[in-house]
């Protein structure tokens, strides 16, 4: 499964380099220990594991007992992006930013005129996600309140921060400090879109945009299904493009006689205000069943930027643009609704689920979390709209049996100072997603930013625990969050989440954040 990126691999290079020599010892030791262990540990996860400290709010499914075994073992394997011969692309760099001779292609007889030198693979420079280690038991919880509790006392992180550590082999939470208070969460609420999406709707599941004509008017109707990763660009990189969908729907019209339309676009999917609560703003569009990437006024594909007002009347305008380039001649485009009688000219799908939540996750994708967040209201029959898309994303997770006490989801993306979460239910979310008996939640963990190498941690963690934390940040003016899983000195695979609410400086925060993760990663705490 690929994961997808804030920006080429290559930028990453002297990253790797730099960091490649850390790291390694703490990945030799992990993955020695793991072999071993695998069979015994099978046997071991039968019985009841030991419930977290709040057994009435702690409902993990049995299936969690044995998580990092499954982890472990292949069901999750993938610690970044992978190219189609199976080595990581972070690998493969590594090996190119040392001289080294360069590709994969390891079939190949060196200097051979034509073919490239072969070169063996570069040595592994993350961490994955199983986390079987000799160690039977997880870290000591005394011991990591010692190394924990200084760090978070750090004036940086405000006057109450909140923090949890679960061992996801056992469910068991470790360590909490304030772990139950509902606290602006910023974009760590992309963690929990991320696993009602799943939940509701599946990891497979494609969001659909079509083109349709109504048979007696000669109206073409283009009809927005809520894919926010719908591209114009020539280029599509593997997303649903505009281009192909005009290129099939001029086909099918030109089949039928037919080279002049008129056009219109259709957005009743989504109810409710399109406008963010945050009001316009660079860090998302309009909320709308159709947009052409995103809404943005330049080529990016992430980050801030300002968007057209009217998403859907912007694509359906380049739409319309693309379908005279193929002769298909038609009016300016205004609103709509097709009909049931409107017979479909063609449509395009997006990639999986699974894509979407790690593109949204690794990039902090405001956009995509806002669509996912209305495709799980549809999904259970609520109004797609903000209301909608709490009540949604509220029941799903309530479903899972997770400690929602205090949560409240008013977007999806996080923007809105109005959500809450707590570090428990964080780091449930985290546990569930690696429960084996829920592979359809696996993206909210494959999808997390790796420290040193994507998204929002790719310039974070160079000289510590690069490689080893991968966790979804969140930043609002005076709130700061962390949220992810780490593998710590003695291969152990936790999920923690870290809190912090009345920030005055986010820099200083957010490295008493790192700190912190790192201090974990670094942790034996026998």
């Amino acid at each position: 499964m690929f994961v997808p990126e804030l920006r080429p691999w290559r930028s990453a290079r002297p990253h790797v380099v730099r960091i490649a020599g850390a790291v390694r010892p703490r990945l030799a030791r992990a993955a020695a220990a793991a072999k071993p262990r695998v069979a015994r540990l099978a046997r071991a996860g039968k019985p009841q594991v030991a419930r977290l400290t709040r057994p009435k709010t702690w409902q993990y499914t049995a299936g969690a007992a044995t998580a990092g075994l499954a982890l472990a073992a292949g069901v999750v394997t993938a610690a970044g992006p992978w190219d189609s011969s199976g080595q990581r692309t972070a690998e493969r760099d590594r090996a190119a930013a040392l001289n080294r001779p360069g590709g994969t292609d390891h079939g190949g007889t060196s200097g051979a005129p034509g073919r490239p030198r072969p070169a063996p693979s570069a040595a592994p420079v993350l961490t994955g996600l199983g986390g079987i280690s000799k160690v039977r038991s997880a870290p000591d919880g005394k011991a990591l309140a010692n190394a924990l509790t200084p760090l978070l006392e750090d004036p940086a992180l405000g006057p109450r921060p909140a923090a949890a550590v679960v061992d996801v082999t056992s469910g068991r939470r470790l360590y909490g400090t304030g772990s139950d208070a509902a606290l602006t969460p910023a974009s760590t609420t992309k963690i929990a879109t991320a696993v009602a999406a799943l939940s509701a709707l599946g990891a497979d599941h494609r969001i659909t945009t079509r083109a349709a004509l109504e048979p007696d008017t000669k109206e073409v109707v283009l009809v927005g299904g809520g894919d926010p990763t719908l591209t114009a660009h020539e280029d599509d990189g593997g997303w649903a493009s505009l281009r192909t969908l005009a290129a099939e729907t001029a086909g099918a019209l030109a089949e039928r006689g037919v080279r002049e339309v008129t056009l219109s676009y259709d957005t009743t999917l989504y109810a409710g205000d399109e406008k963010h609560p945050i009001g316009v703003n660079p860090n998302l569009a309009p909320v709308s069943p159709l947009m052409a990437d995103e809404g943005r006024t330049d080529d990016s594909t992430s980050g801030p930027v300002t968007r057209v007002p009217d998403p859907a009347a912007d694509a359906a305008r380049r739409f319309g643009d693309l379908l005279k380039s193929h002769g298909i001649e038609t009016t300016a485009p205004g609103p709509s609704k097709a009909t049931t009688r409107a017979k479909t000219l063609a449509t395009v799908s997006s990639p999986p689920l699974s894509a979407l939540v790690e593109r949204m996750l690794t990039n902090s994708d405001n956009d995509i979390a806002e669509a996912l967040a209305r495709q799980t209201a549809l999904a259970t029959g609520d109004r797609a709209d903000f209301a909608g898309a709490d009540r949604a994303v509220s029941a799903r997770l309530r479903e899972l049996g997770l400690p929602l006490k205090g949560a409240a989801f008013k977007d999806g993306s996080g923007l809105d100072r109005a959500d809450r979460l707590t570090a428990d239910l964080l780091t449930a979310l985290l546990a569930e997603a690696a429960d084996p008996d829920r592979p359809e939640l696996r993206p909210a963990l494959t999808g997390l930013p790796i420290a040193g190498f994507t998204g929002t941690l790719t310039s974070r963690y160079t000289d510590g625990a690069a490689g080893v934390v991968r966790a979804k940040t969140g930043t609002l003016t005076g709130v700061n969050t962390l949220a992810g899983t780490l593998v710590d000195q003695d291969g152990r695979l936790l999920a923690f989440a870290f809190m912090a609410n009345g920030t005055t400086n986010p820099e200083a925060a957010q490295k008493a954040l790192d700190r912190a993760a790192t201090t974990l990663a670094e942790c034996g705490c026998r």
